[in-house]
């Protein structure tokens, strides 16, 4: 959505981009529903890291960068939705936020001398809310055109498309060729569209059956779909694939290459390019004194880093 400054009051600016803010939130990867209520199939959030935030020192002269508001009150506010494990989800209690997102924003905290507060949100709430409720947004937020459009974003992780099906591929499964085939899928994630929606349109094309997209908010009840054959695949994000397959005791394993790799980006206001600077100067001096590996090694994703952070990299389209 493209809106004319010159046309509009400054109300009516803030509510049109709020509105495409969370238009957009669901128009890119990754990024939500990890949660189910279907038992021991899905992701069950019994893995943990073994590193310990608290072991960050701060940084004096980052923490003097911090803006005035934001030390005043000397809490980072981070919105999440704690529901895409082992990215950020509730712990075994149901109330505590953890995952290799989580920690990262409390080394962050910790670099600059602030207590972190992580909130779980609707994901589609999060992008709009920075700002007046949130400082942060820590969410699997793939880095797109359209969200640096909207926001300020900090590169600090990379993430591919990776798929899976019941063990031994029984359905027969083919990522050349998926027509007529049953898929899992999170609703509002780039797997979703365009990847599911534009193979789909091949098969119509090629008059081929067409592809069953099953679209479900929660990604947990995409897995536990597939563990009890009620879908032949998904395609969901690298790290929560590799999670749900850790997860399932083996009922599920990968089938193809990871591909379409992007990264990942902590959202700060636009308005707010102070703190999205020394955002990112805390993520570089995280991946200098070698926190940033220790997270992701601690979560098994080590294979997510990225060796540079920037405030609102060039992405593809």
């Amino acid at each position: 959505m493209q809106i004319s400054r010159s046309l509009l009051s400054t109300s009516t600016l803030k509510a049109a981009t709020v509105l495409a803010v969370g238009a957009l939130a669901l128009s890119a990867c990754t990024n939500a529903s990890e949660t189910g209520t279907s038992g021991a199939a899905a992701p069950s959030g019994s893995a943990k890291s073994s590193f310990d935030p608290t072991t960050v020192q701060t940084d004096d002269a980052l923490a003097a960068m911090v803006p005035a508001d934001i030390k005043s009150k000397g809490t980072l506010t981070v919105g999440s939705d704690t529901s895409y494990a082992p990215a950020e989800f509730l712990g075994t209690d149901g109330q505590t936020p953890v995952g290799y997102d989580v920690d990262i924003a409390k080394a962050i905290g910790a670099t600059l001398g602030l207590k972190v507060q992580v909130q779980t949100s609707e994901f589609t709430g999060i992008l709009p809310a920075l700002g007046p409720k949130y400082d942060l947004g820590i969410s699997s937020f793939t880095i797109n055109p359209e969200r640096l459009g909207a926001v300020n974003m900090v590169s600090y992780f990379n993430a591919g498309t990776a798929w899976a099906v019941q063990k031994g591929n029984p359905k027969k499964v083919s990522l050349d060729d998926l027509c007529g085939k049953s898929v899992g899928v999170q609703t509002g994630t780039v797997q979703e569209d365009p990847d599911l929606s534009d193979r789909n349109k091949k098969c119509t094309a090629d008059g081929k059956q067409p592809i069953n997209i099953v679209t479900l908010k929660n990604q947990t009840d995409i897995t536990t779909r597939l563990v009890n054959g009620s879908v032949d695949a998904m395609a969901a994000d690298s790290p929560i694939t590799g999670y749900a397959i850790t997860q399932t005791n083996g009922q599920i394993e990968k089938i193809g290459d990871v591909y379409d790799s992007a990264p990942q980006g902590i959202a700060v206001a636009k308005s707010d390019m102070a703190l999205a600077d020394v955002v990112q100067k805390a993520v570089a001096k995280l991946m200098e004194n070698g926190s940033y590996k220790k997270i992701l090694e601690g979560w098994g994703n080590a294979e997510g880093a990225i060796t540079k952070s920037e405030v609102n990299p060039a992405a593809g389209s």
